[in-house]
């Protein structure tokens, strides 16, 4: 494939322009976002040396998305997700600015970070599954739906490159609070492309019903699904036990590393590397088919390179395999994504990818929590460690149910022309067996 067709195939959900003002603002203000997340990580380190605090931060950004997100998904699937988004990147902007006046002001404490940790995890448990959801409705071909999916993984990461790599920088220059600050500016970004997409009238969406039947609805089709279930498990295991090492990053910057805010943010900016690694290398794909045994292996891959990780003593070790973390991470998170969104009914779409939500950011605040008092038991070193062994237990496991999943997919593929091969084949046979009229 010549490189500029290349380059159009990997950009190609970019021509539908709604999405095209989405991929813009979201650039922008994802990067805000990882100055955020760096800031508020060193300046809570900062503030007490404790890995169990950083865990307890960790726990109540994102412990709301645990409860509340199976809530969210039924609301997102009853009201316009772009409103619905409209209003939490409002919401978002009010809570950078206020730790930025906090934070400049030189008043903050660790109590007020939590509580607006907590304020913004509320936000993200309906952001989340409404922004996964619009991704649909801004993109008129299906067929560039997992494009779409792996660029918004790739706008994900490569702020995770940028915001990191500048973060530890500007920590130093203009403090946590300056950090805040400019990621409350950087809303202003994707507020404005929202406002000035055109979108088509949503389609009538049937009479709601009372709320515990419609939660009662999405886990029972969920749950009777095993292609949904094992692909959720998994990513659930993942975000409990593996995720959370990079919440122990400023320990290990700091006290394995015996660097400061600059090694952090090279640490950082390494998984973000290797996650915009392994999400070009999905835009770049055809097809989804395949993705099940990617997102295994990648599953697998991310658990061994943690535990190489977390035996590293030195700069130039660590920064290679945490780019190989981030390369495993992303492709498991986001061919679990593309695969679901493919196989799952659209009156399901909010509460799917509220359950994918709990998965990925609702189980990670009780891992962070685990993870910091572990650290301080027994090491940062030993906690990523152990969680990956049983990131890599659980992968294999998987692995073994792949041919019974295989076959529960291939009949939704074939429904959907994803294997129209087959399905060319099968309706000959039909023309074939049918008697001449």
């Amino acid at each position: 494939m010549p490189a500029e067709g290349g380059l159009k195939f990997a950009l190609r959900a970019l021509s539908h322009p709604n999405y095209r003002l989405f991929f813009a603002g979201q650039s922008v203000s994802l990067i805000g976002t990882w100055l955020t997340r760096i800031a508020t990580s060193w300046l809570v380190y900062r503030l007490t040396g404790s890995g169990a605090i950083l865990g307890l931060i960790g726990f109540c950004g994102l412990v709301p998305t645990f409860v509340l997100a199976p809530l969210a998904g039924v609301y997102v699937d009853r009201h316009s997700r772009h409103r619905v988004i409209v209003v939490t990147q409002v919401l978002s902007m009010i809570q950078s600015f206020a730790l930025a006046t906090l934070a400049l002001l030189h008043v903050i404490t660790v109590a007020e970070v939590a509580a607006l940790q907590l304020f913004q995890g509320v936000i993200n448990a309906f952001d989340t599954p409404a922004r996964q959801a619009f991704v649909v409705e801004m993109i008129e071909d299906r067929r560039d739906l997992p494009n779409a999916i792996a660029l918004n993984s790739s706008m994900f990461n490569g702020a995770r490159l940028i915001g990191p790599s500048i973060g530890g920088v500007l920590i130093a220059l203009v403090g946590e609070g300056g950090c805040f600050l400019i990621d409350g500016i950087s809303y202003i970004a994707v507020i404005a492309s929202l406002l000035a997409m055109k979108l088509r009238p949503a389609a009538p969406r049937s009479a709601p019903k009372h709320v515990v039947q419609e939660l009662r609805e999405g886990f029972r089709y969920a749950a009777s699904s095993q292609p949904i279930r094992v692909m959720l498990g998994l990513l659930g295991v993942v975000s409990l036990v593996g995720m959370p090492f990079s919440v122990l990053m400023p320990l290990i910057a700091s006290e394995r590393l015996h660097g400061g805010a600059n090694t952090l943010g090279f640490l950082m900016a390494a998984v973000g590397l290797g996650a915009l690694g392994g999400a070009v290398s999905l835009a770049l794909r055809r097809s989804v088919i395949g993705l099940g045994t990617t997102i295994v292996r990648s599953a697998f891959s991310f658990g061994i390179t943690l535990v190489a990780f977390a035996a590293s003593q030195k700069i130039w070790l660590s920064l290679p395999l945490l780019i190989l973390v981030g390369f495993s991470m992303m492709l498991q998170t986001a061919s679990t994504n593309t695969v679901l969104q493919t196989i799952l009914e659209e009156r399901m779409r909010g509460r799917v990818m509220a359950f994918y939500t709990m998965a990925v950011m609702g189980t990670a605040p009780f891992g962070a929590l685990i993870a910091g008092v572990l650290a301080d038991r027994i090491g940062a070193p030993w906690t990523i460690a152990g969680g990956g062994v049983v990131c890599a237990g659980a992968a294999g496991y998987c692995a073994a149910q792949l041919p019974r999943l295989r076959e529960q997919v291939r009949p939704i593929y074939q429904k959907l022309g994803i294997l129209p091969e087959v399905a060319e084949g099968l309706r000959a046979a039909q023309d074939v067996s049918t008697p001449a009229a």
